[in-house]
């Protein structure tokens, strides 16, 4: 596996992959990587600096996907049945009351998200075991009957994955290492991360390359079967995904992602299954023509970045690859290999300069009170302008956040206490995020600064200021979960040195 061929060889003209990177280049879409490939062999395999094919990435709700392939592994061992109520599973954490229907709910309504209910948030809960919060916390106004509507529930994953580790006596990630993942010799720099309770985050915290992702898309493509050996039952996989059940109440309105449900599997365009994580991480077996499509990014924030992502895959490159063999063409592939030489992270672009520049620079600005948090604020650039810093004071004390205009500067996100490697809980030890931070002109007085957050959490904030005489207005949008909350809001500030 992951021998390395031209696009023609699976008869597609590589101006199509040419094609399709600019086109998310042009868009300014925040790709980290693509991977695709026909059977064994990879035809397309880029990543945006600075990630490469050894960095171990976020998958977010494609951990879902895993967890209902070790769902399927736990039946087939006779430890479960998919059509017992999952509370049957837990009676230890089953309170005084619980709601008829939630009592009904089977395993299989589980893997479908036909639940009764959404489940709460739990990052800022005081509860630490989310499978009780799952019986017993806001649960008592049943939505609707389980079994009827479809309703993403991403805390209904968990509560699979803690059967998986209940039934099978390990962690998700050992389970599934030890039934699948040794025998596709990858997934060895894979972890889960846990919840605060010690569980493994099974709904959206495995963290693996996107050549494991690709390993794992062609053993469930194959109907579990890997180099001859089958290691799962075929049947449950051909249901897990398949159209199951609707799903058209995700998105009221055609999109690539309302194809139908399986088993914590999506169906798409061109009769393909797909393993879904928020910010665009997906994964596209298309069984009619063999082929996997991985891709990596942080769209986070841009609602249509991940339909425009999956539409211009099918678009461009899986509706022209051919049956037969295309002639080689060197030229082109001197092209794909500048390409990938090429490819960095997007970052902010306006102007390369200000005129408002040299007088802005060092001066500072004190703020009223915003949410934020921020007292004061200046900008310092280098004496030709090209990068700079931030600084700023808030409830943590001072901060500075270097910057490159037009390009991104790589360092470490300066604001503490955030999560490492168990979700909800944080740190103390100095422990910071790693970030990629960008600035640009976008007026003469109107600048922005953008980071990205590029670390075993993905995330991203984007503050604009603009200034008016001794004034200033700023204004701080973020798109992260459970971080960068205080990197949100509005603010008035005037200059006082």
């Amino acid at each position: 596996m992951f021998e390395k061929i031209s696009p023609e060889l699976i008869g597609l003209d590589s101006a199509r992959v040419l094609e399709f990177i600019d086109a998310l280049n042009r868009r300014k879409i925040r790709m980290h990587s693509v991977l695709m490939m026909r059977g064994d062999k990879i035809f397309a395999e880029y990543y945006w600096a600075p990630f490469d094919k050894d960095f171990c990435h976020r998958m977010y709700s494609q951990t879902k996907s895993y967890t209902a392939v070790a769902i399927g592994l736990l039946e087939e061992e006779g430890k479960l049945s998919l059509d017992a109520p999952m509370s049957t599973y837990f009676p230890e954490k089953i309170g005084a009351y619980l709601p008829r229907h939630l009592a009904e709910q089977t395993v299989r309504e589980m893997l479908t998200m036909t639940t009764v209910a959404e489940g709460c948030y739990w990052f800022n809960n005081s509860y630490s075991d989310r499978t009780y919060m799952y019986f017993n916390v806001n649960r008592r106004e049943e939505v609707h009957p389980a079994g009827t509507l479809w309703e993403y529930d991403s805390a209904g994953s968990q509560v699979l994955s803690n059967l998986v580790e209940k039934l099978s006596g390990k962690t998700t990630f050992d389970y599934l290492y030890d039934k699948i993942f040794c025998h596709l010799g990858t997934f060895k720099t894979a972890e889960m991360l846990k919840v605060r309770n010690g569980d493994s985050w099974g709904d959206s915290a495995l963290i693996c390359t996107s050549r494991d992702m690709a390993s794992f898309a062609r053993f469930v493509l194959c109907g579990g079967v890997y180099e001859g050996k089958r290691l799962m039952n075929e049947d449950y996989l051909k249901t897990a995904t398949s159209k199951v059940r609707d799903n058209s109440e995700y998105e009221r309105h055609y999109s690539p992602f309302t194809n139908g449900y399986g088993y914590q599997i999506w169906r798409t365009e061109e009769n393909s299954f797909m393993f879904n994580g928020m910010g665009s991480q997906f994964t596209i077996c298309s069984p009619d023509k063999d082929t996997v499509f991985v891709c990596t990014a942080d769209t986070q924030g841009s609602p249509f970045a991940g339909h425009y992502i999956v539409t211009s895959y099918f678009d461009i490159i899986y509706r022209n690859i051919g049956s037969a063999v295309l002639p080689k063409n060197p030229e082109k592939d001197k092209a794909l290999e500048a390409l990938a030489s090429s490819l960095k992270l997007v970052s902010a672009e306006g102007d390369i300069d200000s005129p408002f520049r040299r007088e802005l620079s060092g001066a500072v600005y004190g703020c009223k009170e915003n949410p934020m948090g921020i007292t004061e604020f200046s900008f310092v650039f280098s004496e030709d302008g090209r990068c700079g810093e931030l600084r700023y004071k808030n409830a943590q004390g001072d901060k500075v956040i270097p910057f490159g205009v037009n390009y991104n500067e790589f360092g470490k996100f300066p604001e503490l206490g955030y999560s490492d490697g168990v979700g909800g809980i944080r740190t103390t030890d100095g422990f910071t995020y790693r970030d990629a931070v960008s600035f640009a002109w976008l007026e003469e007085r109107k600048c922005k600064l953008e980071v990205q957050i590029i670390d075993r959490y993905f995330g991203n904030m984007t503050a604009y200021f603009a200034f008016k005489g001794d004034e200033a207005g700023v204004a701080m949008y973020k798109t992260a979960e459970d971080f960068l909350d205080t990197y949100e809001g509005k603010l008035i500030a005037k200059r006082i040195k």
